[in-house]
């Protein structure tokens, strides 16, 4: 007979198991473009963790069907994830900027033989609007809103609370993520320069994030609620390490981009799984805003230009055209591969060999470090669940 007390399965308690009533402290990566589906997120739920939907380029009655289609598949909490708006995001393009631009890049409309969008289609283009994607987010009422680039105005968050939402903000420097404690956020990801997609810099230029294991000790140190590590994690020592520096949950990209639900193309999936060199860089090529993805031939000819391009929206909408044919035509080579700098860890899974994989394998480092301590008589060691 049920007491009204949420049962949590046994395994490493921390707050924000606590507070999300999980079994084990894996965020997944929540992703833009197309890239999230409710099977992925669904997937992670039902396998204990947290999973997260990014909803970023849908428009308010898609939030809603897409939460909707979230609860059809899982019970077990997730996140809606949204880009608070930026200064400067609706500054347009000039003719003289967007011919520029458009120099740079006619030879790849050329080489899949389409039409660039003119100025005029660019300037016309409608993306959703945060607030009334707030608003829908609010009315679909997801256990989590997670966000980045930025912090949401105060009377949304102050909804939140009022309607049990957990927040989950994130932040690329000490600076963000004592903002993000000043505002009242729940939950903070500390997110590390290794980490994969786009840089969520809005305090400091990207230029001045900081490594995964720079940052989570200097934010832990400075805020008040949970952090959780992101940025070159996946496998059980990445893990470890983050729990050393003091984080309470870890967020995993790249491989949970990798697995069968992920909504990645089968070209980007076989890139962040093939051997070989998979050396990642930042771009703004793609979308005017820095993102971290595999190398390619678009990326290397582009970075001479990187700093030229306008700033999103503009440049995603002027590449928008060229990335959907190339991942028609399966084109790894033009397509923006997102890839954190642990890509080479990352083996073709479904999600929940995924999460089965980072529980085994944070115990089999757990395992390692006991049998290390048991080796040198009088060393403190504390067992760890998971």
């Amino acid at each position: 007979m049920s007491d009204g007390v949420k049962r949590r399965p046994a395994g490493l308690t921390t707050r924000l198991t606590e507070r999300l009533g999980i079994r084990s402290p894996i965020v997944q990566g929540a992703f833009g473009g197309g890239l999230s589906t409710p099977e992925l997120v669904a997937a992670v739920a039902n396998s204990g963790g947290l999973g997260s939907f990014g909803a970023q380029g849908l428009e308010p009655d898609q939030i809603e069907e897409t939460a909707r289609a979230i609860r059809r598949l899982t019970q077990g909490p997730f996140a809606l994830n949204l880009w608070v708006p930026l200064a400067g995001d609706l500054a347009a393009p000039t003719q003289a900027s967007y011919d520029a631009t458009m120099a740079r890049l006619r030879p790849f409309f050329a080489e899949l033989a389409l039409e660039p969008p003119s100025l005029e289609e660019v300037l016309q283009a409608v993306a959703p609007r945060f607030e009334q994607q707030l608003d829908a987010v609010l009315r679909s009422r997801p256990p989590v809103f997670s966000f980045i680039f930025g912090i949401p105005p105060a009377e949304m968050l102050r909804e939140c609370k009022r309607l049990g939402i957990v927040t989950l903000g994130t932040a690329t420097n000490l600076a963000e993520g004592e903002a993000l404690d000043a505002a009242g956020v729940d939950m903070i990801v500390a997110s590390g320069s290794e980490a994969g997609g786009h840089r969520a810099s809005f305090l400091r230029p990207v230029a001045e994030a900081l490594a995964t294991s720079a940052l989570v000790p200097q934010v832990v140190d400075r805020v008040q609620v949970p952090v959780i590590a992101a940025g070159g994690i996946a496998d059980g020592r990445g893990i470890v390490a983050a729990f050393a520096l003091g984080a309470e949950g870890v967020q995993v990209g790249t491989a949970f981009l990798a697995s069968e639900e992920s909504g990645a193309t089968p070209a980007h999936k076989q890139a962040l799984v093939k051997p070989g060199d998979r050396s990642t860089m930042l771009t703004r090529a793609f979308t005017g805003r820095y993102a971290r993805g595999l190398v390619n031939r678009f990326m290397r000819e582009m970075s001479p230009y990187d700093s030229e391009f306008p700033a999103y929206p503009w440049q995603n909408l002027m590449t928008l055209p060229l990335r959907r044919a190339a991942a028609r035509a399966g084109l790894a080579e033009l397509l923006p591969l997102w890839a954190g700098q642990n890509v080479t860890l990352v083996r073709a899974r479904k999600a929940a060999e995924v999460m089965d994989f980072l529980r085994a394998d944070t115990e089999r480092v757990l395992d390692q470090l006991r049998e290390k301590s048991s080796r040198h008589p009088g060393s403190a060691h504390q067992s760890v669940g998971w």
